[in-house]
């Protein structure tokens, strides 16, 4: 097992960091263009991307479009009650904290020895009010008080797949009830063609959101290839244009669904209960090479 000498606090040419999580193989591997930026890999999937010096900069694609959600969620610059589920290396809890001073945000990771190596290398700014709890996802979410959080972040992947307890009805039940009226619940859902497994999620959205948005790649829509779509849910109506032009406007563009094309993105998919649910699907190995 390696080690850096010094933590992402440390030297522009670090060492990678490879430590035994969890989950699995973790490894911090130091980017070679911003001298305190680190991506996280566990079992050689990446997992987040940190800019320790700038934690407003998002790297990953789909968290730039969660990013957009941040950002439109409420006025800019107001603080906002935030609730995370799935850790990683606190990407985008950081990103909150550095867009929405004042903040209270939590973060439920499951993997207690990952929180653990994240905290020792990549250390949050002391000043930011992010509490970390290590526990499942929906069992930490079932501790939420009611109507406690303006923002819901899912993003859960165990083997670089979703867990099926945390696609069903019964948690967006519970994400209903951990929202405040007017919140905003975003989930990053990864598929591939015939894209089955995201079809179904907007369907079980749909069952207990009244307003959705997809954003994703146009590739992604198609059926091309296997990525990252981020759903968007609220019982308020959406800044769908604001999306659609911030989404537009990334490095990568991204499209985005909702209203009737969405319905009809759909296809008829059913809402997927606890007794149906099963893991999101295994992305195939040439998606991380």
């Amino acid at each position: 097992m390696g080690r850096s000498r010094n933590s992402g606090r440390g030297r522009a040419a670090a060492e990678a960091v490879v430590e035994t999580v969890d989950g699995g193989l973790a490894r911090l591997v130091p980017d070679r263009e911003r001298p305190r930026a680190w991506t996280l890999l566990i079992d050689d999937a990446p997992q987040s991307h940190v800019d320790l010096d700038d934690p407003a900069y998002l790297s990953f694609e789909y968290q730039r479009r969660i990013g957009h959600v941040i950002d439109t969620a409420a006025p800019a610059g107001r603080p906002v009650q935030a609730v995370h589920l799935g850790g990683g290396a606190f990407t985008l809890a950081r990103y909150v904290a550095a867009t929405r001073p004042r903040s209270t945000q939590q973060v439920v990771e499951r993997d207690a020895r990952l929180v653990h190596l994240v905290r020792r290398e990549l250390p949050p700014d002391p000043g930011a009010r992010i509490r970390v709890r290590s526990a499942d996802a929906r069992e930490g979410l079932a501790k939420v008080r009611d109507g406690w959080a303006g923002l819901v972040v899912a993003d859960v992947f165990s083997g670089a797949r979703t867990p099926a307890h945390l696609t069903s009805t019964e948690f967006l039940d519970d994400v209903r009830r951990a929202l405040a009226p007017g919140g905003v619940y975003v989930a990053n859902l990864a598929d591939g063609p015939p894209l089955a497994h995201l079809r179904g999620q907007i369907a079980t959205a749909a069952a207990r959101f009244a307003e959705l948005a997809l954003i994703a790649d146009p590739a992604v829509l198609r059926g091309k290839r296997f990525g990252n779509s981020v759903l968007v849910a609220s019982d308020a109506p959406l800044p769908i244009a604001e999306l659609t032009r911030r989404a537009a406007s990334d490095p990568h563009p991204g499209r985005v669904q909702h209203g009737r094309e969405l319905r009809d993105f759909t296809g008829g998919a059913a809402p997927v209960s606890d007794l149906a649910a099963v893991d999101s699907p295994a992305p195939p190995p040439s998606v991380f090479r």
